[in-house]
C-alpha cells in the first residue's frame, strides 16, 4: 500500500463517467455523499436536459438547478425554448437542438453551458463531497462551453479520454478567469488551424468573479501517453486514470497494426500494457480502471503504486444509475446468471476506437435491430469535420446512410457495422427519439468486461453499497 501522504485529499475510487446519462446526477451525487468521487458524464448533456424539460421535468430538479444560475436570464432563454408544462404526450418527437460545430451558435452555446451547470449543480446539492464531469476529447466542438458550465457549478474534478487532452489544462486555466478559450479541432484532409472556443464575458453579458480551477484527470491507456502529457506544464494534468483494454465504453485500439481474434475482437498484447513504474516514477498521482472494481481490486492498485481505482460498471448496475430501469435488470439478470456477453467491437463506434458493446435482445446489439434500423445522423456529436475539394468545410460520420457517406470522399467499408451511438445511448436513459413515422430509436449498452464486478453485492445494490464493498475489502 502507498504512504497516503504522498496523495492527501484524494479519494481512494473514482465512479466512473458513463455513456450518455448513466453517470447522471443522482449516481455522482449518491458517491460524492460517501466521499469518493461521484463523476457525471459530460457527453450531450444539452439534449438530455433538453428531453427532460420536454418531458414537463419530473420532480422539478432542473429547474431548481437552473434557477441558481448566475446569469438569470440565459437560463430563462432555455426554459423558454425547451420546456413544457406536463411534458409531451407520448410518441411525441423532441425538439432538435443545435447541431455542434465550428460556426458559433449562441444559443448552442448557452444550452450546453447551463446544462452542465445543472447536472454538476445537482450532483453537488446536500453533500460536501468532490464531484468530477468526464469529457470526450474525440468531440472537440463542445468541450469549451460544456467545461465552462460545470465550472461555473464548481466542479472539483475534470476527467477526459478519448483523445490526447493537451489542450485542457490552459483551456480550464482561461475558463476559470472567464477569459476567452479555444481549443484546437481537427480537420480532416487539411494542415490544421480550426479552433472551437467560448468568451464567457460576450456570452452571459457581464464578467463573474474569478472560479475555482478544477483538478484535471487525463484518461489514457499508456505509460508514453502519459509521459508525453507530463513533460510539460502546458500540457501536464493533475493525474491521470489508466485505463485497460477491458472497461466499458471506449477504449484505444492496439497500439501498431489491428489483429482480431476469431470472436472478431481485437487483440491486445504486451505493447498495451502500461508500465505503471513509469507511470508512478511522474510523480502524479493515478488511479487503475478496467476491471479493478473486482474483490482485490484496490489493494492491486495500491501495490502498483496508484492512489486508487476507477470502478464503473456495479455502479452502471446500481439504483442510483441513470439506465432505463428495465435494462438496468436485464443487464443485472444477465451478467448475475453468467451468460451476459460484451464484445470489443471494433468497428461499432464512428470514432473509430474499440467500443464495449453488451449483447441484449431488442437492442442494437442484435444484429435484427440493427439491420431494420434506418441510418441516419440526425444529432451528430460524432461527426468530424473535413474540407472539400472547394476550400469550404463539411461534417460526416460513419454511421449516416452509407451512399451519404461516399459522397462526402469516405469509401463504404468504414461505414460497415457502425452504430449510431448517440441515438442509442439516448435510447438507453429513456430519451431515444420518436419520430414522425412511429420509428422509435433502440438503445446500444455498454459495460466492462470485468465479469466479477457483482461478486458480494445485495442483489438490488445502491451506490453506497459498491462504495462500502470495494472500500471494506480494502479495509479503508
Amino acid at each position: 500500500m502507498p504512504d497516503p501522504r504522498l496523495f492527501p485529499g484524494l479519494p481512494a475510487l473514482i465512479q466512473g463517467g458513463m455513456g450518455v446519462g448513466v453517470s447522471g446526477w443522482r449516481l455522482a451525487r449518491a458517491v460524492a455523499a460517501t466521499g469518493q468521487l461521484g463523476v457525471v458524464s459530460g457527453t450531450a448533456l444539452d439534449v438530455t436536459l433538453a428531453r427532460r424539460l420536454q418531458r414537463g421535468d419530473p420532480g422539478g430538479h432542473l429547474r431548481r438547478a437552473l434557477a441558481c444560475f448566475p446569469v438569470p436570464e440565459v437560463a430563462e432563454r432555455v426554459l423558454a425554448r425547451y420546456f413544457v408544462p406536463g411534458g409531451t404526450g407520448e410518441g411525441v418527437p423532441y425538439r432538435p437542438v443545435p447541431r455542434l460545430g465550428l460556426r458559433g451558435n449562441r444559443g448552442r452555446d448557452e444550452l450546453a453551458v447551463v446544462a452542465n451547470f445543472a447536472e454538476v449543480f445537482l450532483a453537488k446539492e446536500g453533500h460536501d463531497g468532490p464531484v468530477g464531469v468526464n469529457y470526450l476529447e474525440k468531440i472537440q466542438l463542445a468541450t469549451p462551453a460544456a467545461a465552462y458550465g460545470a465550472l461555473l457549478a464548481g466542479v472539483d474534478y475534470v476527467l477526459v479520454g478519448a483523445g490526447i487532452p493537451a489542450e485542457i489544462p490552459r483551456l480550464l486555466d482561461d475558463l476559470a478567469e472567464h477569459r476567452p478559450a479555444r481549443i484546437s479541432v481537427a480537420v480532416a484532409g487539411e494542415g490544421g488551424g480550426h479552433t472551437v472556443g467560448l468568451d464567457p464575458v460576450a456570452l452571459l453579458g457581464r464578467r463573474l468573479t474569478p472560479l475555482a480551477r478544477p483538478r484535471l484527470l487525463a484518461i489514457v491507456s499508456s505509460h508514453v501517453l502519459a509521459a508525453y502529457l507530463a513533460r510539460s506544464p502546458a500540457t501536464r494534468p493533475d493525474g491521470f486514470v489508466i485505463e485497460t483494454p477491458v472497461a466499458g465504453g471506449h477504449s484505444a485500439p492496439p497500439r501498431g497494426r489491428m489483429t482480431l481474434d476469431e470472436a472478431g475482437e481485437p487483440v491486445y498484447g504486451p505493447r498495451d500494457t502500461p508500465d505503471l513504474a513509469k507511470v508512478a516514477a511522474l510523480g502524479l498521482p493515478f488511479w487503475l480502471a478496467g476491471g479493478y472494481g473486482t474483490p482485490g481490486g484496490l489493494e492491486r492498485a495500491w501495490a502498483a503504486g496508484a492512489a486508487g481505482v476507477q470502478v464503473g460498471s456495479a455502479f452502471a448496475l446500481c439504483r442510483e444509475s441513470g439506465l432505463d430501469p428495465r435494462l438496468r435488470r436485464r443487464l443485472r439478470e444477465r451478467a448475475a446468471a453468467g451468460t451476459l456477453q460484451v464484445r470489443n467491437d471494433p468497428l461499432a463506434s464512428p470514432t473509430g476506437f474499440p467500443f464495449k458493446v453488451a449483447e441484449v435482445p431488442g437492442t442494437l446489439s442484435d444484429p435484427e435491430v440493427y439491420d431494420s434500423r434506418p441510418r441516419l445522423c440526425d444529432l451528430g456529436y460524432l461527426r468530424t469535420p473535413y474540407e472539400r475539394a472547394d476550400g469550404s468545410l463539411g461534417y460526416r460520420c460513419p454511421a449516416e446512410p452509407v451512399d451519404v457517406y461516399v459522397r462526402k470522399g469516405r469509401p463504404a467499408e468504414e461505414a460497415e457495422g457502425r452504430r449510431c451511438l448517440c441515438n442509442g445511448l439516448l435510447a438507453a436513459i429513456g430519451l431515444g427519439q420518436h419520430r414522425a413515422d412511429g420509428y422509435a430509436e433502440p438503445a446500444l449498452l455498454t459495460l466492462g468486461q470485468d465479469a466479477g464486478f457483482l461478486d458480494g453485492l445485495p442483489e438490488e445494490h445502491t451506490a453506497a453499497d459498491v462504495v462500502a464493498h470495494i472500500l471494506l475489502q480494502a479495509h479503508v
